[in-house]
């Protein structure tokens, strides 16, 4: 089975969904280009774990407000291309599908800028389109509170969906090709953008409500929704999110195992959350370990093909339908 499980590794193309590593790179706690023993990613570690496609979220802190975390995402940004250049030969900033296919023909790693909160737009579309020009490929609403656009998870039972303004940033990333993220959406956000896009979205880093009752994880009616609108969740390793009392590989298969039963193989990814979070699942520490996930999904019987759609296949899909959806930005 290991070895059986190390070949289909190989084969298939590895999509990470999301990481925070930016925030270390931006504090100079680590570099990209070298192997640490803090954090749970780096080039080295990707390489080892036959990581592909890697998001690389941008996550301005709450403390940010508006124009101050348009700064804060500039900071970051600057930071993460600073190590994207000093690492070329082995990364490549991707945010077109056509960057991406020519990244995975040379062998590097394809790295896909996400921001995570829509707080830095600043109530602008203007701002949002020269985001786009800049490379970002991914925006997610909200975090856990509200801003501009929504409300976050954590606004509970008084959340509300999306705003005019959030309305208005859905159909633009449809005309821009940007891809939509509602995980931390609150649900009736959640259920406002499935409304109105046009284009698939995805749930970056959540996982299966129904095997963990965790408000960050989607119910099964979430589940079927994000299926029929063809977009995907990425399983979030988090160990409150997977089980707060048994977090380890086999109970994040489990919510693997509930979402294709629920929707098919078509519609579940991976998005680790790496190095934004504290602990991680027993056979999970980095990202050197993702190969395990790939066993462990082999010896719980699912197939081969519908192993390689989790590893990357199905994140792949969507990226090709949104980012092939628009002209290519540029900064003419």
């Amino acid at each position: 089975m290991k070895e059986a499980a190390a070949a289909l590794h190989r084969r298939a193309v590895v999509v990470d969904a999301h990481c925070d590593t930016v925030l270390d790179l931006a504090a100079g706690r680590r570099r990209l280009g070298v192997r640490s023993a803090q954090g749970h990613v780096d080039l080295p570690r990707l390489r080892e774990g036959g990581v592909d496609v890697q998001f690389f979220a941008h996550f301005v802190e709450p403390r940010c407000r508006r124009e101050q975390a348009l700064k804060r995402f500039l900071e970051l940004y600057d930071a993460f291309m600073a190590e994207a250049e000093a690492n070329a030969r082995d990364l490549a900033v991707v945010s077109t599908w056509t960057q991406l296919e020519e990244a995975l023909a040379q062998g590097r790693i394809a790295a896909v800028i996400a921001i995570e909160g829509g707080d830095l737009l600043c109530g602008s579309l203007e701002v949002l389109r020269c985001l786009r020009r800049l490379g970002v490929g991914v925006l997610g609403l909200t975090w856990n509170e509200r801003n501009d656009l929504a409300d976050g998870v954590g606004e509970a039972a008084r959340a509300g969906g999306l705003t005019r303004f959030g309305r208005q940033v859905v159909a633009e990333m449809n005309r821009l090709g940007m891809v939509i993220d509602v995980s931390h959406l609150a649900e009736p956000g959640f259920w406002d953008v499935l409304d109105l896009t046009s284009q698939p979205v995805i749930a970056s880093h959540s996982n299966a409500r129904a095997v963990c009752d965790h408000v960050r994880n989607l119910t099964d009616d979430q589940i079927r929704a994000l299926a029929a609108n063809g977009g995907v969740m990425g399983l979030n390793f988090c160990p409150p999110f997977v089980d707060p009392h048994r977090a380890d590989v086999d109970r994040l298969v489990d919510h693997a195992l509930h979402v294709l039963e629920l929707v098919g193989p078509d519609h579940l990814g991976l998005g680790s959350d790496f190095d934004g979070i504290l602990e991680t699942p027993a056979g999970l520490e980095d990202a050197g370990r993702f190969p395990r996930l790939t066993e462990a999904l082999l010896k719980r019987g699912v197939d081969e093909n519908t192993v390689a759609k989790i590893l990357g296949g199905n994140f792949l899909r969507v990226l090709r339908q949104v980012w092939g959806s628009a002209p290519e930005p540029s900064m003419t």
